[in-house]
């Protein structure tokens, strides 16, 4: 990724299972699906969002659970339940005035891929399928769910002096 493409980047947009998480899920006896996420992605997100990009996430997946924790961390943009991904995009990008190239997105399965071929800079953990890795214009050294968000949102943030002031300090 380049300098200047990372310094385009307005929005910072996620899948979950897979990338956020390691893509496991435990089951509990109520039915409820609980997934793990890594405190150094979280810390990111949150930054990211105190700096003034717009995060989202876009998933097929569906948890209340999920749903407050990333809105906790300031995330308003988090679409679950989404069964075509690309369609979801259009309308963020018209609804927030976003053009595709100042969007990075990160995925790492097929339901990503249509996505990540418009988005201005795409993006995929080191355990994203074949598929997806050969797309991504990044395959992070990261796992999903091991850092890999970190490891995008860090570059980014860097790229544009937004890393290490000041804001980095807080939740």
């Amino acid at each position: 990724m380049t300098i200047e493409r990372l310094s385009a980047i307005k929005a910072l947009l996620f899948d979950i299972d897979g990338v956020l998480t390691d893509g496991s899920v435990t089951l509990m006896p109520d039915g409820t699906q609980v997934r793990h996420l890594n405190i150094k992605d979280c810390y990111a997100l949150q930054l990211a969002v105190k700096k003034g990009f717009l995060v989202g996430v876009i998933s097929g997946g569906k948890s209340e659970l999920m749903r407050e924790r990333l809105a906790s961390f300031g995330i308003e943009h988090i679409y679950m339940g989404v069964s075509r991904k690309s369609e979801r995009f259009d309308d963020l990008l018209i609804e927030c005035e976003l053009s595709e190239s100042d969007c990075l997105y990160m995925g790492d399965d097929i339901p990503d891929y249509e996505v990540m071929q418009r988005c201005g800079i795409s993006a995929c953990p080191a355990d994203a399928a074949d598929d997806i890795q050969q797309l991504a214009l990044y395959v992070c050294k990261a796992k999903g769910g091991k850092g890999a968000v970190r490891e995008v949102v860090e570059q980014v943030l860097r790229a544009q002096d937004k890393w290490m002031d000041a804001d980095a300090f807080s939740w």
